[in-house]
């Protein structure tokens, strides 16, 4: 195989290259190097001993098979391990990407980000000195950070009851059909042949109502009058696609943002994202795999994102043990309602410094809830000018020259995934692979360090940044609940076996909770100025603590009848 393989690779991995080269045969009188190994690998223990020589090469194909995933080394003619930098969009594609937040010359960008520090750090300073940090304080070198407590007021908690109370009872087969008949979203469904709309109306919300609720479709054709099964999977297999889904998502959620209350959440310009774990079962390609974290079980993880609308517009299936951070830019990249966030909240396993540094190239404001926040050190241009009251903070030095020399394939790179070209999961996930990183990630890693102590600064000193983030990931949490209550088929296992099949069981349960959120959007709304009418408090300071996550007013069991049909 690597006689057959045309593999080059950077100056930093020709020592492998050259043992890769004694393993294939090519010189079979050198010895066995040693030189791609680090000074700390726990390799040399073992390599010392007469016998050592197979362990040797097991060792240079383990090396072999890093430094393809982290683009060290790549192959000539391959998609998927072919040279990362060839991947990326030529330099003047680049500079023509309207959505990039970073200039094309460095030391104009360098130049805003230490004056921006160095303001930082005087201001955190002086509030240090008075003892007037927001929840914290630094003493003796080390930052505490207290509890944030929250701030609901003591009505919100009647108010919502009651205008829950209003909403009239109904099924989920009448609540499909009068959103369908205000939004139009079946039409989204087109026929994969001839791209005409999907005539079958109710056939075609029996399939959504069979994925959204995890009963498939042999038990939704027992539990519905009007389809068998033929005729639901004929209409799943001719009009269901991953297109059709995100098109009819994208209406439900433009919808749904136009209704008077959603106003009142927000403008749709703020977004969280987490994940959501689902059991599932242990056979079939999709390789489900068992994450500690969640029990003994295997399943998968739905990465959603979450407007301030409470709008799930964003979901996407990813293994369970992967880390949730790559995932982020995906999802505020994939339509128009992610391009138009300008605040992302995300929880601790949602931040590296690779997506601190992209999402600020990419003129998004990422605020993460960084749970250990206390341990993380800040980066400095010159740590040694750092204020003695913040001296035991500092973790190092920001390599300046480095990210001078690589700037335009940075600048490459945040266009490559503005532009759609690669997934950014896909590129962060190659940059992440290997502790010995090609220039370009190192680059990225220390633009990230920077844009992370900037980030610290102003988290520690502005009270308001950090409630909003508090409330923003509350409402992606609140998801949870309702996407639990709507799975009520197979013991809410996700039991497809294949890849394609959990993505329609993720990606219906998603739209079928968008639905349920327009409709109860827009019926909030009624019950908002049928309570203004009977003289009550409905000030927006109350009316901000409400959600329109409910489902105990909505009838989800049972046969699913279709009125008029």
């Amino acid at each position: 195989m690597l006689r057959a393989l045309d593999i080059q690779a950077t100056p930093v991995a020709e020592p492998l290259l050259v043992a890769a080269d004694i393993v294939a045969g090519a010189d079979t009188t050198a010895g066995r190097p040693v030189t791609f190994l680090s000074r700390t690998s726990k390799w040399h223990r073992h390599l010392n001993d007469d016998d050592g020589h197979r362990l040797w090469e097991v060792a240079v194909l383990c090396h072999l098979r890093d430094a393809f995933r982290a683009g060290d080394m790549w192959l000539a003619h391959s998609r998927r391990y072919g040279d990362l930098k060839d991947a990326l969009v030529p330099a003047e594609v680049a500079r023509a990407t309207p959505r990039l937040a970073m200039p094309y010359e460095p030391e104009i960008w360098l130049a805003d980000r230490k004056a921006r520090l160095a303001d930082g750090l005087q201001r955190l300073a002086r509030a240090a000195r008075a003892g007037a940090i927001p929840g914290g304080s630094i003493e003796n070198g080390a930052l505490k950070i207290d509890r944030l407590t929250a701030a609901v007021p003591e009505e919100a908690d009647a108010m919502v009851l009651d205008l829950y109370s209003r909403l009239p009872e109904i099924g989920i087969t009448d609540l499909l059909l009068e959103v369908d008949d205000e939004i139009g979203f079946t039409e989204a469904f087109t026929h994969l042949r001839t791209g005409v709309p999907c005539k079958d109306r109710v056939g075609m919300l029996n399939v959504i109502l069979a994925e959204g609720l995890n009963l498939g479709l042999s038990k939704m054709a027992g539990a519905t009058n009007t389809h068998d099964y033929f005729q639901l999977s004929r209409l799943s297999r001719w009009h269901v696609e991953s297109d059709a889904m995100a098109r009819a998502l994208a209406m439900v959620i433009e919808g749904q943002s136009a209704l008077p209350m959603a106003r009142i959440w927000g403008a749709g310009q703020t977004a969280s994202s987490d994940g959501q774990f689902f059991p599932a079962t242990r056979q079939g390609e999709a390789m489900n795999l068992i994450n500690a974290k969640y029990g003994h079980e295997p399943g998968l993880k739905a990465y959603t994102h979450v407007s301030d609308q409470f709008g799930p517009f964003a979901t996407q299936n990813i293994p369970a043990t992967v880390n949730e951070a790559p995932y982020i830019l995906d999802g505020l990249l994939m339509n128009e309602t992610g391009k138009r966030i300008k605040e992302q909240y995300a929880d601790t396993g949602g931040f590296t410094d690779h997506i601190f540094a992209v999402t600020a190239l990419l003129s998004y404001r990422f605020i993460p809830r960084i749970r250990d926040l206390p341990s993380k050190r800040l980066y400095l241009f010159d740590p040694a000018a750092a204020p003695n009251e913040l001296r035991g903070l500092i973790g190092g030095k920001i390599r300046e020259k480095l990210i001078v020399e690589n700037w335009p394939d940075v600048l490459r790179a945040v266009a490559t995934m503005a532009a759609g070209v690669m997934p950014p999961s896909q590129l962060l996930r190659k940059f992440a692979a290997y502790p010995r990183q090609h220039e370009l990630a190192q680059t990225l890693r220390e633009i990230g360090r920077i844009e992370r102590t900037l980030f610290i600064l102003e988290w520690l000193l502005d009270a308001d940044m950090q409630r909003r983030a508090q409330i923003g990931l509350n409402k992606g949490e609140a998801h949870h609940a309702l996407k639990n209550a709507l799975r009520i088929g197979r013991q809410g296992e996700i039991r497809d076996r294949t890849a394609e099949g959990q993505h329609y069981r993720m990606a219906g349960l998603n739209l079928l909770a968008a639905i349920i959120i327009y409709w109860n959007t827009k019926h909030l709304g009624y019950a908002v100025n049928a309570r203004e009418r009977d003289g009550l408090d409905c000030s927006p300071e109350l009316l901000a603590h409400i959600s329109p996550l409910g489902w105990a007013h909505i009838l989800l069991t049972g046969e699913y009848r279709w009125k008029n049909q």
